[in-house]
């Protein structure tokens, strides 16, 4: 690595960490420009395990002896800076010390994803940031194999996603569907038993689909608010609802994943 402290924000080379609060902008520059923001030691470490190559790093001085064993070996500039300074520049506080803009991996193709799989999360329009982030972290702690996104679903790298899912969104295998729901027809043709998590008349409670549940399971989620489309539920082999009590009628959807994955964890039926 090679240190470089700066006192100013005329380095064309700090770009990649301006700005970093307009997320309008960020939607836009980031996948276009084939980077990503991970924040903090432990996400940027989770990144460079998966094999994830940074373009620069951006530190707090008293962080640097953290990212130090990190970076060792790896030919990359690292920015380090007080805390004014980069606050200045990225529009918010450095609390967890160090950003770090990666290149995005190549996302695999759908049928690479799940030939071996058993559980799959498809992700239909999820536009909160956060929402689509702590469904990883459930898709990772639960043991599901991989996440599928929809066209309009928010971008599973935008830095808020990566910090709230702990960066398991880099140890998950994901992909981007080209198309939805006629993607449907690609699940089906692996052998996979689709299952919408909705609220209709014909819903069956998720603990009656979980004692006889197939040996594959894509299980579809729907954006905050207005639910799965019916598209997708014209799409689904059934819909599963969760058994809710004291005038509740749903979980908000990274909530109702965990709840949902817990059931459908493949350990309980055995290989």
């Amino acid at each position: 690595m090679h240190v470089i402290r700066i006192n100013d924000l005329t380095d064309g080379r700090l770009g990649d960490f301006a700005n970093l609060t307009d997320v309008a902008l960020r939607r836009r520059t980031e996948p276009a420009g084939g980077l990503y923001i991970a924040e903090s030691p432990k996400v940027i470490s989770r990144a460079l395990t998966a094999g994830h190559r940074p373009r620069a790093v951006l530190v707090l001085e008293q962080w640097l002896a953290d990212l130090e064993p990190l970076l060792a070996d790896v030919d990359v500039p690292v920015f380090v800076g007080d805390s004014d300074l980069l606050e200045g520049l990225t529009g918010f506080n450095l609390h967890r010390g160090a950003l770090a803009s990666m290149h995005r991996p190549e996302l695999p193709p759908v049928a690479e994803l799940l030939r071996d799989a058993r559980r799959v999360v498809v992700l239909e329009d999820i536009v909160d940031h956060t929402n689509v982030g702590a469904i990883f972290r459930s898709v990772a702690g639960l043991g599901a194999d991989a996440v599928l996104v929809t066209p309009r679903c928010a971008d599973p790298l935008y830095r808020r996603s990566v910090r709230v899912s702990m960066g398991t969104v880099l140890q998950v295998p994901w992909t981007r569907l080209s198309g939805w729901p006629d993607g449907a027809d690609e699940l089906t043709s692996a052998g996979f038993h689709i299952a919408a998590l909705a609220l209709t008349d014909t819903a069956i409670s998720l603990d009656e689909f979980a004692a006889t549940a197939p040996d594959r399971v894509a299980l579809v989620l729907g954006t905050e608010g207005d639910g799965l489309s019916n598209a997708a539920l014209g799409a689904a082999d059934t819909v599963i609802t969760i058994p809710m009590m004291h005038g509740v009628d749903s979980l908000n959807v990274a909530s109702a994943s965990a709840v949902a994955l817990y059931a459908l964890r493949t350990e309980l039926r055995g290989p």
